[in-house]
């Protein structure tokens, strides 16, 4: 039963107060106004006192105006019909599509039973080299690109959303510039993905508290997929508007502040998102890459700092390349000894040998002497930095696995690489001489 209440005591940003009776956390509510209707969400019960968070804002909202509450959390519809679609934070069309209202399933549901769970040894083809080759992309992982402003983070999202061996692709995007939004419409349009692609797009002239919405959507539209045999990758970018999203709201609400005026609860709301990354046993999979921008490159900051604590790794953005020593994929090894019998030792010793090229950049630096040893680690790094590190770079797994032992044998002797004789006998290019 629906119950009107209209005595709005209290309005504080995107935030009402309404004193009410028999309502629950995070129903929702429609707050009818002159202008029309809009959704708000219960965030707070002291007692009679209600606080809800209005989707669209407080903007037009006065206290003489009716509040409604439905008697349920929030829904969002979910099946086939999405596909191919744009929406914004709350649900609604932004494709001058029809509103869709069939299917409904609630958003902020918890996380799978780890019972249902089965462990991740599937790899996700990307045909970017630094990912797979290095740090393979794991079925039912939830990684982070740690990223500063200015990287290309969006574009490495588009591309791997435009790549990826999946079934769907489910983008949220959160406090996104116009620009962005386009860029990735249309590149999921070019390259034919966005037939089997659903967007939910926050940008930042929108309401704050339509950005806290797009991942509880975009995940509880991706389980709903999942337990239909799908395989889903969830984009979601960026993590730090959605947490800056939270720190204002916490404000309104006038709670005590954490590190730097976050919430106290930062760890819990981003686990509770985090977490949603599965592999169930007999259905599909959901995976989990979000975008971490991490203000002035501090990887102390409590987004990216919170966030290494609940993900498997990460994959450092910088210079416009993935940064092969600040990345880390921590269920790679569940995967990459399935591939090729030569993929670990490609991974291992092309990273061993780039390290020894950084080094000897430094010595060079330093106005050393160069061996002929030395000589050779600069013409390796050049080369591996070219057609490896590269973000231009798009080529099948087995592909660059042969690229890597191209590069080897055109900087190196095989004794000097460290390799078995063994694995060299079987991979080293033939026109050795």
């Amino acid at each position: 039963m629906q119950k009107t209440y209209t005595n709005i005591i209290q309005i504080s940003g995107d935030v009402i107060t309404v004193e009410a009776e028999s309502v629950g956390y995070t129903e929702i509510a429609q707050v009818i106004t002159k202008r029309g209707a809009s959704l708000a969400q219960v965030i707070r019960i002291d007692g009679k006192r209600v606080s809800l968070q209005v989707f669209a804002g407080s903007r037009g909202v006065s206290t003489g105006d009716k509040v409604r509450f439905l008697g349920h959390t929030m829904r969002i519809a979910s099946g086939e019909n999405l596909l191919g679609r744009i929406f914004n934070g709350s649900g609604l069309p932004l494709d001058n599509g029809p509103e869709l209202s069939e299917n409904l399933i609630e958003i902020g549901a918890p996380s799978v039973n780890p019972v249902k769970r089965i462990i991740p040894n599937k790899m996700i083809r990307t045909g970017i080299p630094m990912i797979d080759v290095f740090n393979s992309l794991v079925e039912s992982q939830k990684l982070s690109v740690f990223s500063i402003a200015g990287e290309p983070y969006n574009e490495l999202l588009a591309r791997i959303a435009t790549q990826a061996e999946v079934d769907i692709i489910i983008l949220g995007g959160m406090g996104l510039k116009y620009d962005d939004y386009l860029f990735f419409r249309d590149t999921l349009e070019r390259f034919g993905a966005l037939a089997r692609s659903i967007m939910f797009v926050h940008t930042a002239s929108d309401p704050t508290v339509e950005c806290l919405l797009v991942p509880d959507i975009s995940l509880a539209v991706a389980e709903n997929f999942a337990l239909g045999g799908k395989r889903v990758l969830v984009l979601l970018t960026d993590m730090t508007n959605f947490c800056d999203s939270l720190k204002e709201i916490a404000i309104t609400m006038e709670q005590i502040p954490s590190n730097r005026g976050y919430p106290g609860d930062l760890y819990s709301q981003l686990a509770s998102r985090y977490e949603k990354a599965v592999d169930f046993d007999t259905a599909g999979s959901i995976t989990i890459l979000t975008a971490t921008t991490m203000p002035g490159d501090d990887v102390t900051h409590p987004v990216p700092d919170n966030t290494g604590y609940i993900t498997e790794g990460q994959f450092y953005l910088k210079g416009g390349v993935v940064e092969p020593f600040g990345s880390l994929s921590r269920l790679k090894q569940q995967v990459n000894g399935r591939t090729r019998d030569d993929h670990r030792t490609i991974m291992d010793t092309m990273i061993q040998l780039f390290a020894n090229y950084r080094e000897t950049v430094e010595k060079q630096a330093m106005g050393f002497q160069m061996s002929a040893w030395d000589k050779k680690l600069l013409h390796y790094g050049r080369i591996f930095e070219e057609k490896m590190m590269s973000l231009k770079v798009n080529i099948p797994l087995e592909k660059a696995l042969d690229l890597g032992w191209e590069i080897l044998h055109e900087c190196f002797s095989p004794e000097e690489t460290g390799i078995k004789r063994s694995v060299i006998e079987k991979h080293w290019p033939k026109n050795s001489g």
